[in-house]
């Protein structure tokens, strides 16, 4: 529930963590109540493009950058239709916005639509808990939400876990849609949309790609239809082990050995495809400064994550699957966790982070191009 009002900043809210840790601040956005999963972006910039992204739906975003809103809000880099996030937690919220593109103020969309959050505490002294505890279920209440401390504890505890959680098709388009290619027409991409960013199908249509995004209950026949060079499956929220769906869509497009390429949810269910098991991070990678090696050619990449789940895949081995000898490609270089996967007898690969890396960095956006590789080789 939530309510609109001016002069948010000056209503109380407070931030209750699942485990009883309680954060007192000021209303952000809209004033009223939200629930989530509390988790945190390291990136400096694009809270426009975080806070769009259809990957954190039902999740409560801190900004670990100490300043937010900054540039104010445009109408060019949203990543999807609406905002996507259930709360949003910063220290400094910039008292006025300074960007030549600026149309509003951050806090003004924030309550234009309906986003509760909350300014004024310690980000990093939560940051800080939420690495060592883990990422947990939270809530925002601010104005006359606020209640007792052990009422408000007791309606966050009340719910839902992310680990177990289907969100998939909630976030995707119903319709089927195009994107046409920019300049000469080369290929036919047949993208499925588990919560795919606009940035996405823009980054294969300046390669001469049409792009038919479709929804993510697609069928084998209705992907077919479309006669593509390739298909893609996108990112998206929710735990990938309730993606039974997409996983056996993704198995009929490896029987039919099409060029595929997948990204964070897509790379999950690649991984399920293969037989490979999936798992909750403890507090995820989120940001835009996450190192990746790429172990093909062992480059260094700085890239642009948003996932809570990874795959369950041996590093140091190639693995026999129904579908060929399969491989780790990439791996995250803080932690090890799988970050990639290719399969080496057939056009198949993915990655567990963001290429198309709105807003930023522009390291991995060479992952395209190998994609348009595969339908190459595989058209010749």
């Amino acid at each position: 529930m939530t309510t609109s009002t001016r002069g948010a900043a000056r209503v109380p809210a407070v931030l209750v963590l699942e485990d009883g840790r309680i954060f007192r601040g000021r209303a952000y956005g809209a004033v009223g109540e939200t629930f989530g999963e509390a988790v945190f972006s390291t990136g400096m910039t694009g809270y426009q493009e975080t806070l769009t992204d259809p990957s954190y739906d039902r999740q409560i975003v801190v900004a670990t950058a100490p300043q937010i809103g900054n540039t104010g809000w445009n109408d060019e880099d949203d990543e999807s239709s609406r905002i996507w996030v259930s709360g949003y937690v910063v220290r400094d919220p910039a008292r006025v916005p300074s960007n030549w593109r600026a149309k509003r103020s951050l806090d003004d969309e924030l309550e234009r639509q309906g986003v509760v959050g909350i300014s004024g505490i310690d980000t990093r002294a939560l940051t800080r808990h939420l690495r060592e505890r883990g990422s947990m279920r939270a809530g925002v209440f601010s104005g006359e939400a606020i209640a007792a401390e052990s009422e408000l504890l007791a309606r966050v505890q009340a719910q839902p876990h992310m680990k177990g959680a289907s969100l998939y098709e909630e976030v995707a388009t119903k319709e089927a849609y195009v994107v046409p290619a920019i300049g000469e027409k080369k290929f036919t991409v047949a993208a499925i949309d588990l919560g795919i960013k606009g940035m996405t199908p823009q980054r294969m249509a300046e390669r001469g790609i049409e792009v038919h995004v479709l929804p993510a209950t697609a069928t084998a026949d209705e992907v077919y239809a479309v006669a593509p060079d390739g298909v893609f499956f996108s990112n998206g929220p929710g735990d990938p082990a309730t993606a039974d769906g997409p996983v056996a869509l993704m198995t009929a497009v490896l029987e039919r050995k099409t060029p595929l390429f997948g990204i964070c949810f897509g790379n999950q269910i690649l991984g399920r495809a293969l037989g490979f098991g999936t798992y909750k991070l403890k507090y995820g990678h989120r940001g835009i400064n996450q190192p990746v090696q790429d172990r093909t050619t062992g480059k260094v990449e700085v890239t642009a994550h948003n996932h809570g789940f990874a795959v369950d895949a041996p590093l140091d081995k190639v693995s026999e699957t129904k579908f060929g000898r399969a491989e780790v490609s990439h791996v995250c270089l803080n932690d090890n966790v799988v970050e990639g996967l290719q399969l080496l007898d057939q056009p198949a690969f993915s990655v567990q982070y963001h290429p198309e890396a709105a807003a930023g960095p522009h390291d991995a956006a060479y992952l395209f191009d190998r994609f348009v590789s595969l339908m190459e080789g595989q058209r010749a």
